[in-house]
């Protein structure tokens, strides 16, 4: 047993040296990013990852999908994630219930909603009027794609909750099977979901949640106070990778966009992550730049009061640096 023991040990010690040298050698720090959703939304992302470029800034990433803001904050307020990527209402929700190492946000991702509306039939003159009576397959109570939807309702004269009939008990990433086999007559879906429905046969996108919202700061990048405190050299590396992921999509056709990153998306076929990225392209979904701008941040304020989530507004101040993109993009 002691000789087993041993022999156990003495592997394990082999094993640590190996890994240490393999550290030392590529001289990369490691980042685990946990983002909200793994979605050709977010192609600038991908494609500064497939691309290279974490690595170019010295950065060895593991990437996490943590299936929902709400988790994605989670994570990162318990350490296991050093930065999280969701919408921004996270953390000024964690700010308001009073957290001292709170979340700040650091780069902004995307200016446009990145979901749909699907509806049972193809509809070319579709108005949200149609809504009126009807029964859709919504989001999370609180979060982002639920909030602009409702957003979008209340700017076309609909209220949300006496209007129509919302079923927000589906689980996120799951309403684009759950609408397959209801009575809902539309649903709310990301990509690639909303373009797979068209593909089955089973559903048809009438509109975009991007484009009839107008410019809102979806989602953006952010870590705990003291975690930017700590490490602002590595924030500035990761931003400036990001940067020139953005700089790649906003120089570079759908085609080339979805060969690119197609390595993230092996389940999906190139013609789809074409059109996907086509689709976002259109109605103008990333940024020029990854600076969170004060009027974005008040928007999106103007989003939770109408919601009715959130009572109290927060500073931009403490919620929001800019000094990591701006340096970026120099």
């Amino acid at each position: 047993m002691k000789k087993a023991m041993r022999v156990l040990l003495a592997g394990f010690l082999a094993c640590a040296a190996l890994c240490g040298c393999g550290k030392e050698t590529s001289g990369r720090t490691p980042v685990t990013l946990y983002e909200v959703a793994h979605s050709i939304f977010y192609a600038p992302q991908y494609a500064a990852i497939e691309l290279g470029y974490f690595q170019e800034e010295g950065i060895d990433l593991t990437l996490v999908n943590g299936a929902g803001a709400d988790k994605v904050m989670t994570a990162m307020l318990a350490g296991d994630a050093d930065i999280g990527f969701m919408g921004s209402e996270a953390s000024i929700y964690t700010y308001a219930q009073g957290a001292e190492d709170y979340a700040v946000n650091f780069a902004q991702l995307t200016q446009r909603a990145g979901n749909f509306l699907v509806a049972r039939q193809p509809d070319p003159d579709f108005t949200w009027q149609k809504l009126k009576g009807s029964r859709v397959l919504g989001g999370r109570a609180g979060g982002m794609p639920q909030m602009v939807f409702e957003y979008i309702l209340k700017k076309n004269g609909i209220d949300p909750k006496t209007d129509l009939t919302m079923d927000q008990s589906i689980q996120f990433g799951l309403t684009a099977a759950a609408f397959t086999s209801d009575q809902s007559d539309y649903t709310v879906e990301f990509e690639p979901f909303a373009t797979g429905l068209e593909l089955e046969g089973n559903g048809y996108v009438v509109a975009s949640l991007g484009t009839d919202s107008g410019y809102v700061p979806y989602t953006a990048y952010c870590a705990k106070k003291s975690y930017l405190a700590m490490h602002p050299d590595l924030i500035q590396r990761f931003t400036s990778a990001l940067q020139k992921g953005m700089d790649y999509v906003n120089s570079h056709t759908a085609e080339e966009i979805a060969k690119t990153i197609q390595p993230q998306f092996s389940d999906t076929p190139l013609e789809n992550i074409t059109k996907i990225v086509k689709r976002y392209q259109d109605q103008d979904t990333w940024k020029e730049n990854l600076i969170f701008e004060r009027s974005s941040f008040e928007l999106l304020e103007n989003i939770l009061e109408e919601a009715g989530e959130l009572q109290t507004r927060v500073p931009y101040e403490d919620l929001v640096t800019t000094q990591f993109a701006e340096e970026a993009v120099k």
